[in-house]
């Protein structure tokens, strides 16, 4: 469940109540106008331990389902929410044998008996599109063996739904919320018989949104890669819809879906998953490429800057690259401190990592994420380059919008015979400090070799006036930073040559090195990694380099190289674990 959510269905408001109810005066549907294909793609694994008893949702694990899954007390509204989105349902229909088929229908039909009639929680516009769309994709599975009075309150219960998607659309928040509502109402138009009039209108709608919340780069107002590409996937679904409804798709949306593909496939690594940023994740495994299959087009990649990132890659090394000011506003309700901050994939293997996002982990974890030590830049010790302001919410998670952020960040790329380097700064140090942040990275063509140069300098002259406040009040102390890189948990590191190197091995088999040009002091910590669907965060490694500015400026030198006996090529045949992790 995305953050903005959290609450939502506590605060399920009279509004959402009154037409919830009303819904179920408008004439129903009928059933199905064709078979459904379902667009949602679950785990088997995830599946398997559903119909084996075991529930894991929104980082809690329920061991006993023995019960009905709705006399379950919600340890938390985020768990609430989620299961009234019925996500989990994709996760049985990927198994679809009978006990998963067994457990689906007592699960659905015990919902529709408590709170299909418009009570009770989960009656958002978010959630119920959500849920809609699930039960529409795997309406057959959830039908079959069922007798006729059963298979009616089904249908009865999906025009509520469609029914009240359509008078509700507009309380949803603009951007990912509100398209994620318009694609379930197109979705139920196209898929339920006697529902169709709600097509013409939705898609009406869904292009204006397009037109006002995706730019003309592709780019939304989150600068999320993974709410990126959930757009995208629903635009493709609402596409497909519209098109097989006998309608034409607005053009609108098919330049909306021709601007995001490009930019997506700068945002994703050598491994195919996306770089984690501003609370997104790397994305359930070939949902990216599922959704760029179906955009179609030419498989073209933004070259640049894509939606704010820089990529550099070359040979089986991909490094993706913060180079924009965060998200303002509403839109840095989930944005993180993380101007600078790079990712680093070898082939298959991550290496490079941001911690993520915490906020399946509780408000504590979520606000430790969002800031700068908990990424791969430099930082100003026990200072982030952008500040959050001091709102809280409901349950003391806070909405925690960015109220301080650089206000000059610049990126240039470059490439030449030999590789492909960048150049970039930012001064959200510079009203605390009066320090700027400039980094700069070089690929080699072979992308063996990663050089970086990190400088923390005075470089105006109120900024050296600030700076000079700064050291009067710290005296000999200067200014302690340090720069991060954190470390993927699957990365095997350890102090090398007498403690000037860190040597990290690859599951794949790769060996690369970290040097450093001996300005700063080098230490091998302990960090974390924030992963949805995890119970707790993984224990992972992050390499530290340290140093003081006592002279307006210093700068840090760096390099990060695969081992010289490490070949050019490796056959890396090692599955990861597809299932949800215990911890």
């Amino acid at each position: 469940m995305r953050q903005g959510e959290i609450g939502q269905v506590a605060r399920t408001g009279w509004a959402d109540r009154l037409h919830a109810r009303l819904a179920g005066l408008s004439r129903p549907v009928r059933g199905f106008s064709g078979r459904p294909e379902p667009r949602t793609i679950g785990s088997f694994a995830r599946g398997r331990q559903l119909v084996a008893g075991t529930f894991q949702l929104a980082g809690f694990l329920v061991e006993d389902l023995d019960r009905p899954l709705w006399d379950i007390e919600p340890p938390d509204e985020r768990f609430e929410a989620d299961l009234h989105g019925f996500t989990w349902l994709d996760d049985l229909a990927a198994v679809g044998d009978g006990p998963a088929r067994e457990r689906a229908q007592a699960w659905v039909f015990d919902w529709i008996a408590r709170f299909g009639a418009g009570k009770g929680p989960g009656w958002t516009p978010n959630l119920t599109a959500r849920r809609l769309i699930r039960l529409v994709n795997h309406g057959p599975l959830l039908v079959a063996g069922r007798d006729a009075a059963q298979a009616a309150g089904f249908f009865r219960c999906l025009g509520r739904q469609t029914v009240f998607l359509s008078r509700r659309w507009r309380a949803a928040a603009e951007g990912l919320p509100r398209i994620e509502v318009l694609t379930g109402l197109i979705h139920a138009s196209h898929a339920l018989s006697g529902a169709q009039g709600y097509m013409s209108r939705a898609s009406v709608a869904l292009a204006r949104e397009c037109d006002r919340q995706i730019d003309s780069d592709g780019v939304i107002a989150t600068r999320n890669p993974q709410d990126l590409m959930e757009v995208l996937t629903l635009l493709t679904w609402a596409a497909a819809a519209v098109t097989a409804s006998g309608r034409v798709v607005s053009p609108a949306i098919s330049k909306a879906i021709e601007r995001i593909a490009p930019t997506l496939r700068a945002l994703r690594h050598a491994d195919g998953g996306l770089a984690r940023f501003h609370g997104g994740g790397r994305g359930a495994e070939g949902r990216l490429d599922q959704a760029l299959a179906a955009a179609g087009g030419p498989a073209i990649t933004v070259h640049g800057l894509a939606m704010g990132y820089a990529r550099l890659a070359a040979g089986r090394t991909s490094v993706i690259v913060d180079a924009s000011a965060p998200p303002v506003g509403a839109a840095s309700a989930n944005a993180h401190a993380s101007t600078l901050a790079m990712e680093v994939t070898s082939a298959r293997r991550p290496l490079v990592v941001n911690c993520g996002s915490g906020a399946s982990f509780g408000p504590d974890w979520r606000r430790a994420g969002r800031a700068t030590p908990l990424h791969s830049t430099l930082c100003i010790h026990g200072h982030s380059s952008s500040r959050l302001d001091a709102e809280t919410g409901q349950s003391g998670a806070g909405r925690g919008l960015l109220a301080e952020v650089p206000t000059q960040v610049w990126a240039q790329v470059d490439s030449d015979l030999d590789g492909v380097r960048l150049l970039a700064g930012h001064n959200g140090f510079a009203p605390s400090h009066g320090m700027t942040h400039v980094r700069e990275l070089h690929l080699s063509l072979d992308g063996r070799h990663l050089k970086g140069e990190d400088t923390l300098g005075a470089m105006t002259g109120p900024d050296r006036k600030r700076y000079d406040q700064v050291i009067a009040r710290l005296g000999d102390e200067g200014i302690r930073f340090e720069v991060r890189f954190h470390l993927h948990p699957d990365v095997d590191a350890a102090l090398d040559l007498g403690g000037t190197a860190v040597s990290m091995a690859l599951k794949s088999g790769e060996i690369w090195i970290f040097r450093h040009d001996g300005v700063g002091d080098l230490s091998l910590e302990p960090s974390v990694y924030l992963e949805q669907g995890r119970l707790k965060p993984r224990p992972a490694r992050q390499i530290v380099l340290s140093a003081t500015v006592l002279d307006q400026a210093c700068q840090l030198g760096w390099t990060l190289a695969k081992a010289q006996d490490t070949p050019a090529a490796i056959r890396d045949t090692l599955r990861d674990d597809d299932g949800p992790k215990p911890s």
